[in-house]
């Protein structure tokens, strides 16, 4: 088992790292504390404790990335979490992304379709502190129905287009954040239920991501 200390120069390349998101533009306080209350190197391989407060990714495994702070960053300040949000993340991965969602005081249900990834954050000490998180071992292009309507939608791999039944499952005046295709990289969406269950669309920036997969891969590394 891996053994999580958070010393005084983890704090210090974690102050260092918000000041960067800042000048990049990052400009909600509430995100920057948020993520600057969370020990990022918690939810990395020991390997990398000496670099991960660089403002990139790594890889987590099963062809998956912890992502980049500033996309973090990013997409959680898109979403403008309220305390008590109910909010739906698809694609869980290391759990890093719901732990900001959660530090900001949103009810989480996250869903992660590598039983391996599901698998490890059962057994991950850490977010035992977060009991607000739910996690879910399913396919994301189906959300979660028995517990709609969300709040707030949070997709954080590329997606071929807007999922409807993610669609169907936000609440009138509710905001979905998606990264979705355009070829070679992904429009940042952030999309908005209005009460007759249309979708009006604000663009934003190129990102890249991972493609967001249909089905369940087991432990065995099959689709199910």
């Amino acid at each position: 088992m891996k053994k999580y200390e958070d010393e005084y120069r983890h704090k210090g390349l974690r102050r260092r790292l918000m000041i960067s998101l800042q000048e990049k533009g990052i400009s909600d306080q509430s995100v920057l504390e948020a993520m600057g209350n969370i020990p990022r190197h918690f939810f990395m391989d020991l390997a990398f404790d000496q670099i991960a407060y660089e403002d990139r990714a790594f890889p987590i495994g099963e062809g998956q990335t912890i992502s980049q702070p500033y996309t973090v960053a990013y997409q959680t300040q898109l979403l403008e979490i309220k305390p008590f949000d109910k909010v739906l993340e698809i694609g869980t991965g290391s759990a890093y992304q719901s732990v900001v969602l959660a530090e900001l005081g949103a009810q989480v249900f996250t869903i992660e379709r590598q039983r391996k990834l599901f698998d490890r954050n059962k057994s991950f000490q850490y977010l035992k502190k977060y009991p607000g998180i739910k996690f879910f071992y399913g396919d994301g292009f189906e959300g979660l129905p028995t517990y709609a309507p969300f709040d707030k939608i949070i997709v954080t791999a590329a997606a071929p287009q807007i999922p409807p039944k993610l669609a169907e499952q936000l609440k009138p005046g509710g905001k979905m954040v998606i990264p979705v295709d355009e070829h070679h990289s992904q429009r940042m969406l952030r999309l908005t239920k209005q009460t007759d269950d249309t979708l009006t669309e604000e663009r934003f920036d190129l990102f890249s991501f991972v493609p967001m997969l249909e089905g369940r891969v087991n432990g065995n590394g099959n689709n199910q």
